[in-house]
């Protein structure tokens, strides 16, 4: 029997959506106000999901305190009121989309889990626009 328990987090980033190697006018037009050279922010919220068979002497797929530990320190740490763009290392040349910021933030949870342990990342940058991502 496997099953997912969820661990929702919370950050607020900066960044600018744009690549280098175009012009100001095709990210304008490709990123709209996106594209702004100040950045804009968002509080993005986020869901990590671990599925995984429970443990009979525990009854845990994981530790929430170990989960949350782990996201505290790869994840919130990391971004939270940052620029993504110029403090993050991870997107000095990668393009800060949402789609982009949870495959970052999978491969930095994934390598810390039990290897029979499946994850996916929620992240919503808007209530209204999230993405998901499940290591495929």
């Amino acid at each position: 029997m496997r099953v997912t328990v969820h661990r929702k987090a919370h950050f607020n980033a900066a960044h600018r959506l744009y690549r280098k190697d175009w012009s100001f006018e095709k990210n304008e037009s490709i990123f709209g106000k996106c594209n702004n050279p100040n950045f804009h922010g968002h509080n993005y919220e986020l869901i990590v999901s671990v599925t995984g068979a429970i443990d009979p002497e525990t009854g845990y797929v994981i530790d929430m305190k170990v989960l949350k530990d782990i996201i505290k320190s790869e994840v919130e740490d990391a971004f939270d009121h940052k620029n993504l763009n110029v403090e993050v290392e991870d997107f000095k040349n990668l393009n800060p989309t949402a789609e982009n910021i949870a495959v970052v933030i999978y491969n930095k949870i994934k390598p810390k889990l039990d290897t029979s342990l499946d994850l996916e990342i929620t992240l919503y940058e808007t209530p209204r626009n999230f993405v998901t991502y499940s290591g495929n």
